[in-house]
């Protein structure tokens, strides 16, 4: 894994929006808010913009990105929000800049399209949250990402759950949203699971879609090359009028019946306030116990 530098005070962030548009006084409370912890800001040009469902055309959007990407003090690209989007310019980015001079990209949901680009190219990402979600978030969450984008990101803890698994297990952690994921498996940038510790998370879906994508993930032969399991938040989950049948941690559970991997349920990262900072395509282990969960960031 090729490393990027650590953020410094003075350090510049650079804020855009590369899939659905924002409103204004969360991208100004999120400058604020960075600035007071020492970092410069710059805000895209077009990220407060709007055309239709996005923050301006897809042309627009993939100019903000790319200037992010060859802006030489920029140290990090801080997503505003997801939604749907970024699968619609990833292809249209030089990539070339990135791998020239690395940065961190930052932000969870649809960013999960960025953060499976990140890995093809070897590259670590910051699955945390987007400039929409700082108002609510935690401070676990928000000092979690500042951790990661310094440097000093060790562990992220997790009560007990009565579905846990126990065990432990070390590995690259890769995932992020489900339904990314899934979208991605066959495509230029489906992941590598292969000794991998698998995060997932998503939002708003019904139990039968969640049930499809697991038994997506498992026919592609992803669940049989992973390590680990991680459950982040399953956040406002829908069933269908006649009940699908199966719980959320039944559905999860059910391709490792015989296979016997750690695998932790609630775990504090999604959509929920508390959003904690995992640094993608770093090596990490994961401990599952009677106690709890402990992800710990190994070093490099």
């Amino acid at each position: 894994m090729t490393t990027i530098p650590y953020l410094q005070p003075g350090d510049l962030i650079y804020i855009t929006a590369p899939a659905k548009a924002i409103e204004h006084e969360h991208v100004f409370f999120a400058k604020d808010l960075l600035e007071k912890k020492g970092f410069k800001v710059k805000i895209s040009a077009h990220c407060l913009g709007q055309f239709n469902y996005f923050s301006g055309t897809d042309e627009k959007r993939t100019s903000d990105f790319q200037a992010g990407i060859d802006d030489p003090e920029v140290k990090a690209i801080l997503c505003a929000r997801g939604g749907y989007g970024c699968v619609r310019i990833v292809d249209q980015l030089n990539w070339a800049g990135m791998l020239r001079q690395p940065k961190w990209i930052i932000g969870f949901s649809d960013i999960t399209v960025f953060h499976h680009r990140m890995q093809k190219f070897n590259l670590p990402s910051i699955h945390g949250s987007v400039v929409l979600n700082f108002k609510d978030n935690s401070q676990e969450a928000l000092t979690t990402m500042v951790d990661a984008l310094t440097g000093t990101l060790t562990e992220i803890t997790a009560t007990p759950h009565t579905n846990n698994k126990f065990g432990s297990a070390t590995g690259k952690l890769i995932g992020g949203n489900l339904s990314i994921v899934y979208s991605l498996l066959g495509t230029n940038d489906a992941l590598d699971f292969t000794d991998s510790i698998l995060f997932i998370e998503d939002l708003a879906e019904h139990l039968y879609h969640i049930d499809r994508m697991i038994f997506a993930l498992e026919k592609a032969g992803a669940l049989s090359k992973i390590k680990g399991l991680i459950v982040g938040g399953m956040t406002d989950l829908e069933d269908t009028t006649i009940p699908f049948g199966s719980s959320i941690e039944e559905i999860i559970l059910r391709p490792f019946e015989f296979r016997k991997i750690p695998i932790a349920f609630d775990f504090p990262a999604g959509h929920i306030n508390d959003n904690r900072a995992l640094v993608l395509g770093a090596n990490y282990q994961l401990d599952v116990s009677e106690n709890g969960t402990v992800l710990t960031k190994m070093k490099a």
